[in-house]
């Protein structure tokens, strides 16, 4: 229990400051006390450590998690507040999530939404992300996005039909594609990814906070209300 104690007693000891309660050392039985009485206040702590945890992750990245690949934008491209967005298309989870994204677009005028193309589940997942770049430098990275999910899982068959559903100049798009310029911004991507200890997807990012899988178009509506207003997510919203 001691490193428990270690982590937690300085976030405990701002809980208990306001009762004016103070500790004299990390093995001050009145710190054991105090958390064996208030058994509450733990998970709060160590929510709030990861969450100060990621925002230090976040932040020192803000710039260019924000700065999408061209094109690669759902929602207002020009929008005040930035919703970004790590996302496989072989992904049921993200599939599940497309919903709430067009709902928080058409609720949220102001709304930009970064995609960052994360392809982990299958080489086909990978050639689909490939071909949703290609589709962002040809200005239809929207339709190709909306038309890929709903056509089902990544496949020869499912990427070239979301291609011709999108409009895409075939030829361009598979020279786009051995350009070297899609490959450097997938890799910039997982590089992104590890450093914020993203290991799967989706994955949610606006203002300080970080909400990882399918959590719903309420928790990503508060997190873009916070982003928007410069708030600091509450301790537990970030899982």
């Amino acid at each position: 229990m001691r490193w428990l104690l270690t982590i937690l007693v300085a976030l405990v000891a701002g809980f208990a400051g306001a009762a004016g309660w103070s500790f004299s050392g990390l093995g001050d039985s009145r710190t054991r006390d105090y958390l064996l009485a208030n058994p509450q206040v733990l998970p709060e702590a160590i929510a709030l450590l990861q969450q100060r945890e990621q925002q230090g992750r976040i932040e020192p990245l803000r710039a260019e998690l924000e700065r999408p690949f061209p094109g690669a934008v759902l929602g207002n491209p020009q929008g005040a507040v930035t919703l970004v967005a790590f996302s496989d298309y072989a992904c049921g989870f993200c599939r599940r999530s497309m919903d709430d994204v067009t709902a928080l677009i058409a609720a949220n005028p102001d709304l930009k939404v970064v995609m960052r193309e994360y392809p982990i589940l299958s080489p086909a997942s990978a050639d689909a992300a490939r071909m949703a770049l290609a589709a962002a430098q040809q200005g239809r990275y929207p339709a190709f996005h909306d038309a890929m999910f709903r056509l089902g899982p990544p496949s020869d068959a499912t990427i070239a039909a979301a291609a011709r559903t999108a409009g895409l100049d075939l030829a361009r798009a598979q020279a786009d594609i051995g350009g070297g310029a899609i490959e450097q911004a997938l890799q910039a991507n997982a590089a992104m990814a590890a450093q914020l200890g993203i290991s799967g997807t989706p994955a949610w990012i606006a203002g300080n906070q970080f909400l990882n899988g399918a959590v719903g178009q309420q928790a990503l509506a508060e997190a873009i209300d916070a982003a928007r207003t410069g708030r600091s997510a509450p301790a537990g919203a970030a899982s």
